[in-house]
């Protein structure tokens, strides 16, 4: 069964692929979100180029080929492309085996703990953002919840003056006692800095400190994790899978955080699981809006021995995320915290047809 056709489907912020084999089998993945436009050229440039033709389910020796061929162009457009390509090979073959994904991998379609994930820091009060979450937690049965702390690469900057230390003892006051609190600090503390502030995460009984260093710097990250009790975490910019190596073998976080989308698809992600179980280090991946990504990372987490306890669910809708309404369906839903990982075929959900008409629209094909 090979490769016949490959085509792309973007706006500027969501691009899909479509893969037909010779025999007329079809499946559907996802570029990265963000720049999709220019994500998808890449993927006709640097990557179509060398899968059509090719076994579509050897999935394996294609995401290993292609970074190979285009050996002069590592880093993060190229893996974002490539995500397209893996993903779309996925949803064919479980649409052959007529499995879910999650299925595929060894695990079980099943309701899935999420935790409400806030991407907002600049746009909202600390008092307001308590009170959404608050909201979120008795519409949705939230339990855990993520918000942000610090200025996004900010040198030891807050967002503005006492933002963060106003806003962690609002969250807990408002949530309570037994809600799980995660944090993002997004690369923006250097290890002095980070630390005071995981000094009092830990005092509001904060679990989770993501990414409190620029993410390049993992000594840095490092240092953090070994003076602090809570768990820091990160990696979701990562997409080679040398500085994921290095970063698990110097053990530079508690929790490991690679995106699917980011790194180039669910084979390179299971790479790093696979790392991450030999390390005993568990696996919460990045999926911050309501793209594939998420359903992506759902049929992964429902099959890893070594995931951790939720799925990041963006709570953010059209007033953050304009485009990722009416991509898919069946959309996914929080219940009682939690979220269904499909249950049909491959990914289990259909690219909406109309999303698609308007889309630009580009092919690869075997002559």
């Amino acid at each position: 069964m090979k490769i016949k056709r490959l085509e792309t489907f973007t706006n500027q912020s969501v691009g899909f692929v479509k893969v037909t084999t010779d025999d007329g089998h079809e499946g559907w993945g996802q570029v990265s979100s963000y720049n999709s436009d220019i994500t998808c050229q890449i993927f006709h440039r640097q990557v179509a180029r060398y899968a059509l033709g090719q076994d579509a389910l050897d999935i394996e020796s294609l995401v290993t080929l292609i970074p190979e061929r285009e050996h002069k162009f590592p880093g993060s457009y190229l893996m974002r492309a490539l995500t397209g390509l893996d993903t779309a090979l996925w949803d064919l073959k479980g649409k052959l085996e007529k499995k879910s994904v999650c299925e595929l991998l060894g695990g079980k379609p099943r309701p899935f703990p999420v935790y409400a994930s806030s991407m907002k820091r600049g746009e909202i009060t600390p008092e307001a953002e308590a009170e959404r979450l608050k909201r979120l937690q008795g519409e949705f049965g939230y339990t855990a919840f993520k918000f942000r702390v610090g200025k996004e690469c900010g040198h030891d900057e807050d967002e503005w003056p006492g933002r963060t230390d106003a806003i962690v003892p609002q969250v807990r006051k408002a949530l309570g006692d037994k809600a799980t609190l995660l944090v993002d600090g997004n690369s923006g503390y250097t290890p002095k800095k980070a630390i005071a502030v995981g000094k009092m995460l830990q005092d509001h009984g904060v679990v989770h400190f993501e990414e409190p260093c620029p993410y390049w710097e993992y000594h840095w990250t490092k240092e953090v994790k070994e003076a602090l009790d809570l768990d820091v975490t990160g990696g979701e910019q990562d997409c080679d899978l040398a500085l994921w190596r290095f970063a698990i073998d110097m053990r530079a976080v508690d929790v490991v955080q690679p995106d699917v989308c980011y790194i180039g698809g669910i084979n390179r992600t299971l790479k790093v699981v696979e790392m991450a179980k030999r390390a005993g280090i568990p696996v919460t991946p990045h999926s911050a809006n309501l793209s594939m990504v998420t359903v992506f990372t759902l049929h992964l987490m429902g099959a890893i021995e070594n995931a951790g306890p939720y799925v990041e669910f963006s709570i953010e809708g059209e007033d953050y995320y304009p485009w990722q309404d009416g991509l898919f369906t069946p959309a996914l839903v929080a219940k009682d915290g939690k979220v269904q990982i499909p249950e049909a075929p491959g990914w289990g959900v259909e690219i909406n047809p109309d999303w698609l008409a308007k889309a630009s629209y580009q092919k690869s094909e075997l002559s």
